[in-house]
């Protein structure tokens, strides 16, 4: 569908001539008019005097016209080129040209081979009495490309605001018929902006009067304290919280008061939730809070992730051992910034908590903000089946263990279970280095134990000279080796 451009402008009175054109043009040459008229316009035709005007000829100023217009048009009626809507203007065009009536600016839709319809504007001027027309023509498609995607945008527009509108209507809905009682605050003032039937109702007579007041006023004496000191921690991490208060108008009744931050505009507003004690969450029991500071007092440090590894949750050791001060400082950050080789040792455990539902005795090394190193374990379990699935983690650590380790570790691994035992302690470097040892010594080992402890056989069936058996059998603390063996050794290497 082509989109049309105003055909009427200029209007026919607002044509004015040169005031002298004989004078300054003189007599001007056929060639002279020619280029002037090609120049000019985007696109000219001479057409004859008539209704349909047969097109005899064509000029350019426009190479994009020159390709898509069809030089197969010469000879054929200008009518035929042209969109059915366009056919009557052509008319009128040539019928006030013959009539010598002041031009008038008018758009045709031409058909074009591929793609929508040209648009181009034209005046048509009567040449002298040769019984010839020139059609001269500027292309639309710029303005009518930008028209279109003008009317694109505005439906857009109002696609958007169809959907946004039924948006809103489902929110106030469920704003309107939810049973919970729900605040909207102003987080500059506190002053209460909305507020849904339920709250209405909650706080009695003072619902009616309440939107536009601070919120606080809304609850008892002993209550309001603790609402403002929980809407300036909300307001200063931006984390939802909790905190117990009662209303005024409910006899002393207690409720949780569940604050939320959100953004609209350029402002900053509280969703205040306000739920009975008695129906609030269950981690709020008694026991469940007994366990919660049994876990934030507990030796060992203990840390909750989402599924993607990030923090949640870490008690008090956790932060001492990573150098941390607050829980804001290590909420929401990857848990595998502290934990072991980066990408590595943390992959390893969720994976393992996946596919079993929890690891024990995990060995891998906590690094604090300050640069230390603490050698840990950790027992870690996998909770699918929560309000928010999550992993739970219990570091440990076992220092102390270490050092009776590397006290030990002079010794060298003595089988294959304590070499692999060693990976992801020790660098892939130093394992094979190990286990070439490992096998020399098991390899030395049983050349002795298949020559009865002869020692210059089983140098023989090493391949070893006996000096360098002798070497070996030092270092692997293998036997006992007295000054007159080693004298012999040395003596048959002379």
């Amino acid at each position: 569908m082509s989109v049309s451009v105003l055909d009427n402008a200029p209007k026919a009175n607002s044509v004015k001539q040169f005031s002298a054109p004989r004078e300054l043009f003189g007599e001007m040459d056929n060639a002279a008019a020619a280029s002037l008229i090609a120049v000019a316009s985007d696109v000219a035709l001479v057409v004859s005097d008539g209704e349909q005007g047969v097109i005899r000829d064509m000029a350019f100023g426009n190479e994009e016209l020159a390709l898509e217009m069809d030089r197969k048009w010469l000879g054929k009626p200008w009518i035929d080129t042209v969109t059915a809507e366009s056919r009557t203007k052509i008319q009128a065009l040539l019928r006030d040209a013959a009539a010598d009536a002041p031009p008038r600016w008018r758009q045709i839709n031409h058909r074009v081979a591929k793609g929508p319809d040209l648009p181009v504007m034209y005046a048509a001027v009567k040449l002298g009495g040769a019984g010839r027309v020139v059609a001269v023509g500027r292309s639309m498609r710029s303005v009518a490309t930008l028209q279109q995607q003008l009317v694109e945008a505005q439906q857009a527009m109002d696609r958007e605001y169809l959907r946004l509108r039924q948006v809103e209507t489902r929110h106030r809905l469920l704003f309107q018929v939810t049973s919970e009682a729900v605040l909207i605050v102003d987080a500059s003032n506190q002053r209460v902006v909305e507020a849904n039937p339920a709250a209405i109702k909650l706080v009695g007579d003072l619902g009616k009067r309440l939107i536009g007041r601070s919120v606080v006023e809304a609850f008892d004496i002993g209550s309001k304290a603790t609402v403002e000191t929980l809407l300036g921690s909300v307001l200063a991490t931006g984390r939802a919280q909790d905190a117990p208060a009662r209303i005024a108008g409910e006899g002393g009744r207690d409720f949780f008061v569940y604050a939320s931050l959100f953004r609209e505009g350029r402002s900053m507003f509280f969703l205040l939730r306000l739920l009975r004690a008695d129906r609030a969450t269950p981690a709020r029991s008694g026991e469940k809070s007994k366990v919660l500071e049994v876990v934030e007092s507990s030796p060992d440090g203990f840390v909750v992730t989402d599924p993607e590894g990030r923090v949640l949750f870490a008690n008090r050791s956790f932060l001492d051992s990573v150098d941390l001060a607050k829980q804001e400082q290590i909420r929401d950050q990857p848990l595998d910034k502290w934990l072991g080789r980066p990408g590595v040792d943390f992959n390893l455990l969720t994976s393992q908590l996946r596919e079993h539902g929890s690891v024990r005795l995990f060995a891998t090394v906590l690094q604090g903000e300050l640069g230390s190193r603490i050698d840990v374990e950790i027992c870690a379990v996998s909770v699918p089946d929560g309000d928010e699935p999550c992993f739970g983690f219990t570091i440990r650590e076992v220092g102390q263990q270490k050092v009776v380790e590397k006290a030990a570790s002079r010794e060298r691994p003595r089988s294959v279970e304590q070499l692999t035992g060693m990976v992801g302690r020790v660098p892939l470097k130093e394992l094979v280095r190990e286990s070439t040892d490992m096998i020399e010594r098991l390899c030395i080992e049983a050349a002795l134990e298949m020559t009865s402890d002869n020692r210059a056989s089983a140098a023989e069936i090493l391949g070893l000279s006996r000096q360098s058996l002798y070497a070996k059998l030092r270092r692997y603390g293998l036997g006992d080796l007295d000054a007159s063996e080693e004298g012999e050794a040395l003596g048959d290497e002379e």
